[in-house]
């Protein structure tokens, strides 16, 4: 039940910031409960995949997604996650900390870059041609499903930042296309991770119970925060992670 609590509590964080909150979920459990790392990754990505269905349903009807370019990129991420979470095995359980934790710390300077200065950018859709389009998917799926499958994370800030520059999508186009694309990688993953024992159905239905509980009342103070709060909250969010991470 405290686990639940505690992930009610984080769930609603992550809802107001609209992200799936893996890496935070992996600090909380590790530090926390105790639970190994390796599980905690491979149940925290396994779970994203359930938490991130409603936000890309959502920005779906917003017509915030780019449906060609979700898919491909995608398939070819869940492809990565999977191949990162056999990689995670030959990783050292201290050694992940601290890889982890450095790449929560570099995707909250991502974030910090993609919402103060990249979205400043005008920005138009390219109109590459099929080839063209398919090598960037491709490239931008496996390197970013990868960095996920490997460290337990989303790598949603990677996700954004590849499709604001390879394809030159709009900042909500960004954002929405991107939920899209975690559903298949958190399942190559959580796939990957089953395969080699790291997933725990118990603790993983506690988590998701008090993350999709806490994101539905989370979602709904979005719109209601100044927009300094909200900035600060979502690049404090993985920053805070990943010095619990870097500290244990």
């Amino acid at each position: 039940m405290l686990i639940v609590i505690t992930m009610f509590i984080l769930g609603t964080l992550f809802g107001f910031i609209g992200a799936g909150g893996a890496g935070f979920v992996i600090a909380i459990l590790t530090t926390t409960f105790h639970v190994p790392i390796h599980i905690a990754l491979g149940t925290s990505l396994a779970g994203m995949a359930f938490t991130s269905m409603s936000g890309a349903y959502s920005h779906y009807r917003e017509g915030n997604t780019h449906i060609k370019i979700g898919l491909i990129v995608g398939v070819f991420a869940a492809i990565g996650s999977y191949i990162g979470a056999k990689i995670i095995t030959l990783i050292p359980a201290h050694s992940l900390n601290l890889m982890t934790g450095g790449m929560l710390l570099l995707s909250s300077l991502l974030l910090l870059l993609n919402l103060f200065f990249i979205k400043n950018a005008p920005s138009q859709e390219m109109n590459d041609n099929y080839f063209l389009t398919w090598i960037k998917a491709t490239l931008l799926g496996i390197v970013t499903g990868v960095l996920s499958g490997t460290f337990g994370i989303g790598s949603a800030p990677f996700i954004q930042i590849g499709l604001l520059v390879l394809f030159k999508l709009t900042v909500r186009q960004s954002v929405g296309t991107t939920m899209l694309i975690i559903i298949p990688t958190a399942v190559g993953g959580g796939i990957g991770y089953y395969s080699e024992g790291l997933i725990n159905f118990s603790l993983l239905a506690q988590v998701l119970i008090g993350t999709m509980c806490g994101a539905y009342i989370g979602a709904k103070f979005t719109n209601l925060a100044p927009k300094t709060v909200l900035k600060t909250s979502i690049i404090l969010t993985p920053a805070v992670g990943g010095v619990i991470l870097l500290l244990i």
